[in-house]
């Protein structure tokens, strides 16, 4: 179990972090939610002790193993495989269990003649790859994962999905994507005004519940404000009056003991729109026997590719890295040309293109008012300044230099240059890789609303089943144009490179796999036997805990309301002013312990489901 306790974090006058507790129980998997710069990698930072706290503590357990994905590089192997088995924990009686290690690297997308490779010939995305490989293989005990899925592709995504599904330790998830989020985690933690929120539960439930309590806490604040504003009307109107002079001390009294609650800071948040262009035709743009390849004597990325973009399509092009995704978009674009076949355009076609090489090409000596300007056809600088609030660049941020922004204010500077012109048709090449969840979201509702068509390149699930009626897909060596959603996909033809994720084996390979796999069902059903009775028993010792103290104080406000009667009946003003703070207090205490029986009985129940479920999917897989 991981415990955080008063912990608080600041850079010069931003706060970060302003007292937050929190714990990770035992085979908790967390999803950490927050807007971009709000903290999760610098908790990830704390976490690991690459940083440390202004005050507050961090208890991990003794001897814990901690996993986190690296972006620094660094193999001392010769080959991929041999770099991926470092991490492999030693078996119990020496066996060879060489298979983990090349499961994991399928999974993520290597290829069998990857195995023998020197990881410094692999390109930098699969680098990182190899890093995660690394870290999953070595089964730590505390994993965080820091968007891991920024350099996978949909398959490799599909496969970590179920990957982490199964991960029997304690694990802190940060990802942009929410539908991966929660696939597999069984909490979600949100850091939202410098404090720390968890429950049991996905992302929607923690951003219900934190709107719920922002909107009490206005009307309460409202409400209070009303009721100070009715106190002081009467402090003034009869502080001169003699008689009154006790009710107005009484009531200057009660103004000085109730804190003022204060207006809550609007939270920033994209909300933008593309401007459409009007387009009189049916088809946007027409593509006939597309071919095409960067090596004329290699096989074609593209090849026989024929389709229309209607005036209002929503088309997502999915498959593994590598296979043609981004060329296509650079062949509708025109920034490359067919080499077979034909791309075109209609007369009045407006394109709008957000391209993964695009924010290399910002300038880095400009700020983003001057790139929104160079956007512009009017060079209106107004307007500029406007788009640059949309994109939350608000007051003197829009002059800021572009080479000192990080990679999601990046990707906003490319959103605003879009909105500068309308366009009827948006090719899209995963936009969405440096965005937080709030902007993803955002995002989203602004395709909706887009009255043209768009086209979008994406690994998302999340987006491709909230966004795209028509897919082009590469798989299995090919590409083709599929009528029908994502979801219409998966039920109807599914992934032919999905297989590709499980390596071929000898008979004595299989024979020794099924060994070690039945003696770790063996340990593991222990494991998660054992974990199961203590985080339980702990939910359960809560409840009992909870329940006890609520007919405590039931049974004490029925004395002190029998006593409080008799004083009444005395005139003991003393007393009954006593007992009816006691009374007050312990209804108040009452509801919050009504509450967390209410939360304690809710995670158990979850905690129940979780671990049933985990028991029956490991017996499943014996």
């Amino acid at each position: 179990m991981i415990q955080v306790v008063g912990l608080s974090k600041t850079y010069g006058e931003r706060v970060l972090f302003d007292d937050v507790t929190f714990t990770v129980g035992d085979g908790e998997r967390v999803g950490l939610v927050g807007r971009n710069g709000h903290g999760k990698t610098t908790l990830f930072r704390l976490l690991l002790g690459e940083e440390q706290p202004d005050s507050g503590t961090i208890t991990r357990p003794e001897n814990c193993r901690i996993g986190y994905l690296s972006q620094r590089i660094s193999f001392s192997r010769a080959t991929t495989l041999e770099e991926a088995c470092l991490n492999l924990p030693p078996a119990e009686d020496g066996r060879d269990e060489t298979y983990k290690a090349k499961s994991v690297l399928l999974g993520l997308g290597f290829g069998l003649e990857d195995f023998d490779r020197s990881p410094w010939e692999l390109s930098g995305g699969f680098q990182v790859r190899l890093n995660l490989a690394k870290v999953l293989i070595g089964d730590p005990d505390l994993l965080l994962l820091d968007e891991p899925t920024n350099y996978l592709d949909i398959l490799s995504i599909r496969w970590l999905t179920q990957f982490l599904r199964s991960w029997q330790h304690d694990m802190i998830l940060i990802t942009h994507d929410r539908t991966f989020m929660d696939n597999v985690t069984t909490h979600t933690m949100g850091i939202h005004r410098c404090r720390i929120r968890k429950i049991a539960g996905p992302t929607q439930k923690l951003y219900d519940q934190l709107l719920q309590e922002e909107e009490i806490y206005e009307r309460t604040r409202i409400n209070d404000e009303k009721r100070r504003r009715e106190v002081e009307q009467f402090i003034n109107r009869f502080r001169a009056q003699a008689t009154r002079a006790r009710a107005v001390q009484s009531r200057i009294k009660s103004l000085q003991r109730h804190e003022r609650l204060e207006e809550l800071s609007a939270m920033e948040t994209l909300d933008f729109e593309f401007k459409a262009a009007p387009f009189p035709g049916k088809w946007l743009l027409e593509v006939e026997d597309l071919g095409f390849s960067f090596d004329p004597k290699g096989p074609c990325l593209i090849s026989g590719l024929s389709f229309g973009i209607g005036k209002e399509d929503r088309i997502g092009v999915i498959g593994r890295n590598g296979k043609g995704k981004t060329t296509l978009l650079n062949l509708l674009a025109g920034d490359l040309s067919p080499q077979q076949g034909a791309v075109t355009h209609h007369p009045h076609l407006r394109l709008g293109f957000f391209g993964q090489t695009n924010i290399d090409r910002l300038d880095p000596s400009k700020t983003v008012e001057e790139e929104i300007l160079e956007a512009q056809q009017d060079e209106n600088r107004r307007a500029a300044r406007t788009i640059c609030g949309i994109m939350m660049f608000e007051g003197d941020d829009a002059l800021k230099k572009v080479s000192v922004l990080s990679g999601g204010e990046r990707s906003r500077v490319l959103l605003g240059k879009l909105l500068t012109r309308p366009a009827n048709l948006l090719l899209l090449d995963e936009p969405t890789n440096h965005l937080d969840m709030e902007s993803v979201d955002s995002l989203l509702q602004a395709l909706d609303a887009f009255e043209g068509a768009a086209v979008i390149v994406t690994h998302s699930e999340m987006i491709l089943g909230a966004f795209a009626t028509r897919l082009i897909v590469f798989d299995g060596g090919r590409v083709n144009l599929f009528e029908g959603t994502y979801q219409d996909f998966l039920d109807r033809v599914g992934w032919q490179d999905e297989a590709g994720t499980q390596a071929p084996e000898s008979d004595n390979d299989r024979v020794q796999r099924q060994t070690v796999q039945r003696r770790d069902h063996r340990r593991l059903r222990a494991e998660l036997v054992d974990r199961r009775a203590r985080v339980l028993g702990g939910l359960q010792a809560r409840i009992s805990a909870a329940e006890e103290s609520i007919m405590s104080l039931e049974a004490r406000i029925t004395e002190d309301t029998a006593v409080l009667i008799t004083a009444s009946e005395k005139g003991d003003w003393q007393t009954i002013a006593r007992l009816s703070k006691a009374i007050d207090d312990a209804k108040v205490r009452i509801e919050e312990l009504f509450q967390e029986l209410e939360s304690a009985s809710e995670e158990h129940a979850a905690r129940t489901r979780e671990f049933d479920e985990r028991l029956r999917e490991l017996l499943q897989s014996v």
